[in-house]
């Protein structure tokens, strides 16, 4: 396996990435939805690799009639 420095965005950095709003971050989080996040203190951020994977599982495949 090969190391690669593991990347963390921050509430604001994803919010830019998806175009949502931080606070629709937060609400997700208390929801219990959306992707994991990693609590450092009072700092949350999230590892790049879980992002991906919770983006990857978003995907829909469009319905043929």
């Amino acid at each position: 396996m090969i190391d690669r420095p593991i990347k963390h965005l921050t509430q604001i950095e994803l919010s830019r990435r998806w175009r949502v709003s931080h606070r629709t971050l937060e609400r997700w989080r208390w929801e219990g939805i959306g992707p994991r996040y990693l609590k450092v203190g009072c700092r949350v951020v999230y590892r790049l690799e879980d992002i991906e994977s919770y983006e990857a599982a978003q995907v829909q495949v469009p319905r043929t009639g």
